[in-house]
Formats: structure tokens, C-alpha cells, sequence
């Protein structure tokens, strides 16, 4: 059981990472105490709705490919790691004129920062881990890493918000290569 707690932390860390990046990108400008509660609630259901879908995909996938489709879920946990580590290093001067805070803004980043979800849904149950834990942690972790990273945007500022978006890609791209390690080996 320790090893599938271990996989969902992992998983849950990286993709809160990246909501942590948004978040303080959102915080930079100061948000009040009930916007960000909003916010978090926003960004965690979107990763758990993006997760959901994910698995459904995952799971037809499965019965059309057998062993292959958690593979190939895992090269795509690596792909989009390598994606979000080179978005991180681009300027999008676009995003900043977009208020992420609500609205429309709310949504679209809400979504944006779930796609990595989808792919994580995907793969999800090839790890061996209890889906409806899974997504409650994930759930949990994400709403924290919001709360925090709206909290101390202002104060970490622009460089936190890259470095935690690269950041979170690298361990998305890694926690896929060790998951298609431990499948390989039979060790997970």
C-alpha cells in the first residue's frame, strides 16, 4: 500500500506544481480571501473532471490496446512533461491580459492547466492506484498548491511562477519514465 500512496503523491505533486505556477501568477496582483477559495475550487475540479475523462479514456483504450494503452499512457505523462518544461521557458504576453481570476479567464485557466489531468486520467489505472483515493488527494493537493500559490504571488513574483510550471512538467515527464520503469521490471 505504501508504494501506491507513494504514486499518487507523486502524481498529485506534479500536477500541482503547475496549478502552483498559476496561482501565483493570479496572485501577483493580490487576491482577496474568497476569490481564492474560488479559485482553488475552480482549478481542483478541473483537475479531477480532466482526470475522470482521462480514465474513461484510458480504460476503452485498454480493452482496444491491452497492456500497450498504459505505455502509451506513460510516453504521453513524458511528452507532456517535456511540453509544459518548454512552454514554461516561453513568453505568453497574451495570458497576462486575461483576468484568471473569474469569468471566462477562471475557466479557460481552470482548463489550460488540467490537460496534463487528462493525461494522468489516462494513465492512472495502469499504476495500480485506487482511482477514487487518487482523485481525492489530487483534489486536495491542488486546492493547497492554489491557496499557496495565490498567497505568496506577490511575494515570489514572476520567477516562482516559471520555475514551478518547469518544474512541474520535469516531474510529470519523470514520473512517467519511472512508471513505464516499474511496469518493465515488475516492481510496481
Amino acid at each position: 500500500m505504501t508504494g501506491a500512496i507513494l504514486k499518487v503523491f507523486a502524481v498529485a505533486l506534479a500536477l500541482a506544481l503547475d496549478v502552483f505556477a498559476v496561482s501565483v501568477g493570479v496572485g501577483i496582483r493580490g487576491v482577496p480571501r474568497a476569490l481564492k477559495i474560488r479559485i482553488g475550487i475552480a482549478f481542483a475540479f478541473a483537475e479531477i473532471a480532466m482526470n475522470v475523462v482521462g480514465a474513461g479514456l484510458g480504460l476503452a483504450a485498454g480493452k482496444l490496446l491491452g497492456d500497450w494503452a498504459g505505455y502509451i499512457g506513460f510516453v504521453a505523462l513524458i511528452l507532456l512533461g517535456a511540453y509544459m518544461m518548454k512552454e514554461s521557458r516561453e513568453e505568453l504576453a497574451e495570458s497576462s491580459r486575461l483576468d484568471l481570476s473569474r469569468g471566462w479567464g477562471l475557466a479557460l485557466a481552470a482548463l489550460s492547466i488540467s490537460l496534463d489531468s487528462l493525461g494522468i486520467g489516462f494513465s492512472i489505472l495502469y499504476i495500480g492506484v485506487p482511482l477514487f483515493e487518487s482523485l481525492a488527494v489530487i483534489g486536495i493537493v491542488s486546492v493547497c498548491a492554489t491557496t499557496l500559490g495565490l498567497s505568496l504571488g506577490r511575494r515570489l513574483g514572476g520567477y516562482a511562477e516559471e520555475s514551478a510550471a518547469f518544474l512541474g512538467g520535469l516531474l510529470l515527464a519523470l514520473t512517467g519514465a519511472t512508471f513505464i520503469a516499474l511496469r518493465l521490471f515488475h516492481l510496481g
